[in-house]
């Protein structure tokens, strides 16, 4: 997509907003999630995102950790303009492999406006793109092909368990206000399969992955400056989602939890059940940004605790996004032994998260 249109983007979302006559639509209490409807796009609300996570093995038993991930933001700007070159609706994209072999992620990100045939979120469906970078769901699969400056990705994810309602029935509390919400949803323990092309080499890899889909018009409160996310494939099939907001001080702000067990049941846990302790910290030689990557949490009473394929997970995500953040594979332990793998994200480290 090139640095210019990386530039111009970055010029584009730093405008004022300007009047246009339509808002943002709020996320509900009592709305309920559709399926196939709710898997598409969402284009009247401001941000969305699908996000794929997992844990991979090539044929010689080396692990990876892949994330490909889609954004879409309504911008508000100029609405009412009829040319096609509106910003009406924009598309980013974050992919990366960590691999603890070469130290650090391999990771690029791509952005364009939707329109003219390069870039477009479906709604009803699955269907993104964005030039070369696409997801899409065929059948029960979700299909991801991403091409990128230094690696590529070829992987099929299939979905094994039906859809798991986070927070209340699929309404994600994010703050004490009920405005502070987003419509969430996950498919736990996708069956990962497909290639993954570096320098050197194709490896073919199979594997376990995490599907999210999220989308809101106001998110985050004013006082909250990023969160701590993590959601866990735990060995005997059950799963976890947790994250806490942190407040300008580091501090909990809010926190939520889902666990599905493995025969299926859902239990949401309320913010003071819900816990992240740092274990140990890093500071990235690029950025001087420090993380807290190894984590121990503790939801309704159980503590886990999770180690990082590799402390360097870090995404300079500033040419699209606007942010610096930590996205990381974990293996997760329960009383000294492993019960699961994962991710771990850290966001707001870097300066306060702005959606």
């Amino acid at each position: 997509m090139g640095r210019r249109r990386f530039l111009a983007l970055g010029a584009l979302l730093a405008m004022p907003h300007i009047a246009s006559g339509a808002d943002y639509p709020p996320v509900r209490p009592g709305v309920t999630l559709q399926f196939p409807r709710d898997l598409g796009s969402h284009p009247q609300f401001r941000t969305e995102w699908w996000y794929i996570t997992g844990w991979v093995r090539d044929t010689t038993g080396h692990d990876y950790g892949i994330q490909v991930t889609f954004f879409r933001n309504r911008p508000n700007v100029a609405e009412g303009n009829p040319s096609r070159f509106a910003p009406r609706q924009l598309l980013f994209a974050h992919a990366a492999i960590a691999d603890p072999r070469l130290g650090r992620l391999r990771h690029d990100q791509v952005a364009a406006r939707a329109g003219f045939g390069l870039a477009n979120a479906a709604e009803g469906t699955v269907d993104i793109a964005i030039g070369g970078w696409t997801l899409k769901l065929v059948g029960d699969t979700y299909v991801a092909h991403i091409e990128a400056d230094e690696f590529a990705m070829d992987l099929a994810f299939a979905t094994t368990q039906p859809p798991m309602l986070e927070g209340d029935r699929g309404l994600s509390r994010k703050g004490r206000e009920v405005v502070n919400a987003s419509y969430y949803y996950s498919l736990p323990h996708l069956r990962a399969s497909g290639t993954l092309s570096m320098p050197g080499g194709v490896a073919r890899v199979e594997g376990s992955a995490w599907f999210d889909h999220e989308w809101s018009s106001e998110a985050m409160a004013e006082d909250a400056s990023g969160w701590d996310w993590t959601g866990i494939n735990f060995d005997d099939g059950s799963a976890l989602m947790a994250f806490r907001m942190r407040d300008r001080t580091g501090g909990p702000l809010w926190a939520d939890a889902t666990l599905r067990s493995a025969d299926g049941r859902s239990r949401e846990f309320a913010p003071d059940e819900i816990s992240f302790v740092p274990l140990r910290r890093w500071r990235s030689p690029r950025t001087d940004v420090d993380y807290p990557v190894a984590m121990r949490v503790s939801v309704g009473g159980v503590e886990y605790a999770l180690e990082p394929l590799l402390d360097d997970q870090e995404l300079d995500s500033r040419a699209s996004t606007g942010t610096i953040y930590w996205e990381g594979a974990v293996r997760v332990s329960a009383a000294g032994r492993e019960v699961g793998r994962g991710y771990l994200e850290l966001t707001g480290y870097f300066k306060a998260l702005k959606l």
